[in-house]
């Protein structure tokens, strides 16, 4: 895998994630690592009721990824051109910034 195994995702400010990809593309590979990481069973264990929805089509259309988070923002990642890293990294900051944890930790 390229993404850091080490890497803890937060899914506190989540409600939705849903990934599409068809799996015999070439360019999937780094959506799928994503899917795993956010499907794990550690990651699930930080917010219960966000559903992770994997889509599987046969229609050669992009990997994308779709996140909805519980104030209603959505942050949509096209897969085929970034690398898990990447995808992670704009995932976690994102959350970080939702997360009314973190807000009050930095101001105090």
């Amino acid at each position: 895998m390229a993404a850091p195994s080490k890497a803890t995702v937060l899914l506190k400010a989540v409600k939705k994630i849903t990934v599409q990809f068809c799996p015999f593309e070439s360019n999937v590979r780094s959506t799928r690592e994503f899917l795993a990481l956010v499907g794990s069973e550690k990651a699930r264990a930080t917010n219960m009721n966000c559903e992770v929805i994997p889509v599987v089509k046969h229609d050669k259309s992009e990997p994308v990824i779709d996140v909805t988070y519980v104030d209603g923002e959505r942050l949509v990642m096209k897969g085929e051109r970034l690398t898990c890293s990447e995808m992670l990294s704009a995932f976690q900051s994102r959350c970080k910034e939702k997360d009314p944890q973190t807000k009050a930790g930095a101001k105090k």
